[in-house]
C-alpha cells in the first residue's frame, strides 16, 4: 500500500506535529509550505492523500483544491481539508470541490489519523472497479468522473456523482438518506438529510430520460431499480 501523504501548510509547528504523528502511524509524511512545491512533487510522485490547509498566505485552498481535482493526473488523490475555518458554507464549498473529507483547527492528532485511516479505507475499496454499467443506459466512469445517458456524457457536480455511483454500486437496495449521508461524509455531517432531496432532485433533472431509474420509497430513501 502507497503511505505517502503529502501536507501543504504554512505553519512550522503544524507541519511537525502532523508528521511526527503521521509516521508513528507507519506513514511517510512529505512537507510543504508553499503550494508550487507541492505540485512540482506531484509531478513526480503520486501520494495515498494529500492533507491541505486552506488559509494559506497569497494562496486559497479551495483553488488549490479544484486545480487538483481537474488534473486528470491527480484528480484520484484523496484530499482532507485542514483549516481554521469553522463555517459550514465552506465546508459544504470544500467537499463540493472534491475534498474527501474536512477537520478544524485546533483538531487533536488522534483523531487526524483516524480520518486518514478512514478515507484510505474508502480510496481502497474503489480500486478495480473503473466503470458501473445500469442497463446500458446509465455508465459512470470511476476513473474520469465521467458520466453517460445512452452514450452522452451529462455535467454532475462531485455530490451528484458520488450519489449516483452509491446508488448504482447498491442497486435494488433501498438507502435511506442518512445512509447517503454517511457514505458521503462519514460521521462529519455537515449537512441536514433533506440536502439529499435537493441533490437527487437535481441529479435527476440532469439524467434526462434515465430519470425515473432513481425511485423514492416514501418515509425511507432512495434506489435505483
Amino acid at each position: 500500500m502507497n503511505k505517502i501523504i503529502a501536507i501543504l501548510d504554512d505553519e512550522e509547528d503544524i507541519l511537525e506535529l502532523i508528521s511526527i504523528h503521521l509516521k508513528k502511524a507507519g506513514y511517510q509524511p512529505y512537507e510543504f509550505s508553499e503550494p508550487e512545491k507541492l505540485f512540482n512533487f506531484l509531478s513526480e510522485k503520486s501520494p495515498a492523500l494529500i492533507l491541505l490547509d486552506l488559509m494559506l498566505p497569497g494562496s486559497n485552498g479551495m483553488e488549490i483544491c479544484k486545480e487538483i481535482k481537474n488534473n486528470p493526473d491527480y484528480q484520484n488523490i484523496p484530499i482532507i481539508m485542514v483549516t481554521a475555518k469553522d463555517e459550514e458554507f465552506d465546508k459544504v464549498l470544500g467537499l463540493e470541490l472534491g475534498a474527501d473529507d474536512y477537520i478544524t483547527k485546533p483538531f487533536s492528532t488522534r483523531e487526524l489519523v483516524a480520518r486518514v485511516k478512514a478515507v484510505l479505507r474508502r480510496n481502497i475499496s474503489k480500486i478495480g472497479l473503473k466503470k458501473i454499467n445500469v442497463d446500458d443506459l446509465i455508465v459512470l466512469d470511476l476513473e474520469k468522473y465521467q458520466v453517460f445517458v445512452e452514450t452522452k456524457q451529462i455535467d454532475l457536480t462531485i455530490t451528484e456523482f458520488n450519489i449516483l455511483k452509491i446508488l448504482s454500486s447498491n442497486r435494488g437496495l433501498v438507502l435511506s438518506r442518512g445512509n447517503l449521508l454517511d457514505e458521503l461524509w462519514g460521521n462529519d455531517k455537515i449537512v441536514s438529510d433533506r440536502t439529499i432531496d435537493v441533490h437527487i432532485r437535481n441529479l435527476r433533472s440532469k439524467l434526462g430520460i434515465a430519470s425515473d431509474m432513481i425511485k423514492n420509497i416514501r418515509g425511507i430513501g432512495y434506489k435505483i431499480d
